[in-house]
């Protein structure tokens, strides 16, 4: 599996399983990707392996972290002190996203009314764990 920013500087790649795929709604991420909605996957942290430019980071809180390319400024992944196990990679960086549906939705209870997916994936209102 691989991924890249949209000019191609940062790449990923990665021979792991996948531990989960989502939607996420919270308004965090909606400002930060400046989109309604984003979908994330997650994989181990040691299993992604960087190539090209390194990407930036953005501490957005004292957990939280986002990287991105400081080239183009694609979104690449989100990485959260508290998930100690997955870096939470941005499904749209995929080279084929169409292969990594998402398979639940989280935050819905922030989900913007006006955006109505319909679907029949489990919603939580906060995160699934």
């Amino acid at each position: 599996m691989k991924g890249h920013c949209h000019c191609k500087a940062v790449r990923w790649e990665s021979e792991a399983e996948i531990a989960w795929s989502c939607y996420c709604h919270c308004a965090d991420c909606r400002r930060n990707c400046a989109s309604p909605v984003t979908a994330f996957f997650g994989l181990p942290h040691e299993a992604v392996k960087w190539s090209g430019n390194a990407p930036n980071i953005y501490r957005s809180s004292d957990d939280v972290e986002r990287l991105f390319c400081g080239a183009c400024g694609t979104q690449m992944a989100y990485r959260n002190a508290r998930d100690k196990v997955n870096i939470h990679l941005y499904t749209a960086t995929l080279d084929d996203p169409d292969t990594l549906p998402p398979r639940f939705h989280v935050f819905h209870s922030d989900h913007l009314h006006w955006l109505n997916i319909q679907d029949t994936l489990p919603r939580y209102s906060k995160s699934a764990e």
